[in-house]
């Protein structure tokens, strides 16, 4: 599980107390997020994955794909 901060009152007498309490040592500054570090780490490099798993030819069928649907979107925005 990763960690995260804690997160922080709006009011701001309760943020002094929190900050207190975190200061002291009776909280704790960080909270499970509940996410699964493994995955979390997996989902950063989903990009350069694909990139690497895919041909030329596929590289480029994406990128023309990508050019001509940006040609088309400016040419509908005038």
């Amino acid at each position: 599980m990763t960690l995260k901060r804690t997160p922080r009152p709006r009011d701001p007498i309760q943020l002094g107390k929190l900050m207190v309490d975190i200061a002291t040592g009776q909280v704790p500054d960080v909270v499970d997020d509940g996410k699964d570090a493994g995955a979390a780490a997996m989902g950063r490099k989903g990009g350069q994955a694909r990139a690497k798993s895919l041909s030329a030819a596929e590289r480029a069928d994406i990128a023309r794909k990508g050019a001509k649907a940006r040609r088309k979107a400016t040419s509908d925005a005038q």
